[in-house]
């Protein structure tokens, strides 16, 4: 991954309070090299193992609802540029259309099938493609709808100096976030208001800590969480 220079960045991003961030990355490049070395080689191990698992889950998601076996929706990654992630669908066809861009437990857009890869969070490995085509990183913010980077602060606006990330230090501290949005009457209030601000905190954090040790640890303590 290369760090553009501060003046090439896009003009939103050229604020004050991402200007502290930018130095902290500017210090390790080196890093940030090595971070896109390893990304690509283990994300293309990874595609090459678990392809019989992509096949079997979608067989299983065809089979249980119509609609695609990917979920594509439009997300936000490093600079602010827009990609389609790549998940396996676990809710009724255009789902996002039908209510909220984050779902709780109770959410009656999840098919059975859905809800069992949930639970084992299998829906999130096709990101691997998304890993390897550079639009998103092992470990990084997770990439969100663009309904919700409008309402970052100048200060959020810090995370998209680097990619989007399956896993983070807020993805683990937040693994059971459906639980925390389940008795929400308007889910996408009380995800911009309460827990976006808080898993920012543990975004930006990030961003101080960066180095490859720590990335790896991150890694290992989502295979734990999830397991």
């Amino acid at each position: 991954m290369i760090l553009k220079k501060w003046n090439e960045l896009p003009n939103f991003l050229k604020v004050e309070e991402v200007k502290e961030y930018y130095d902290i990355l500017r210090k390790r490049k080196i890093s940030l090299f090595f971070k896109r070395i390893f990304d690509v080689v283990m994300s293309f191990v990874l595609l090459v193992l678990l392809s019989p698992v992509f096949c079997i889950l979608a067989v299983l998601i065809k089979k249980d609802s119509q609609g695609p076996v990917f979920y594509r929706q439009v997300r936000v990654t490093q600079y602010g540029r827009e990609f389609r992630i790549f998940k396996f669908r676990t809710m009724v066809d255009n789902a996002d259309k039908i209510g909220a861009h984050v779902t709780s437990n109770n959410d009656s857009r999840i098919t059975k099938i859905g809800e069992k890869i949930r639970n084992c969070r299998l829906d999130e490995i096709p990101q691997l493609i998304n890993v390897f085509i550079g639009d998103m990183s092992f470990v990084g913010t997770r990439p969100e709808a663009i309904k919700y980077v409008k309402e970052y602060t100048p200060e959020m606006l810090a995370t998209l100096l680097m990619p989007a990330g399956i896993t983070s230090e807020a993805s683990i501290a937040y693994k059971d976030e459906a639980e925390l949005l389940e008795n929400a009457e308007d889910t996408d209030r009380v995800y911009v208001e309460n827990i976006l601000p808080q898993k920012m905190q543990y975004n930006l954090q990030s961003i101080r800590k960066f180095n490859l040790i720590y990335e790896i640890k991150i890694m290992f303590r989502t295979i734990l969480a999830v397991l």
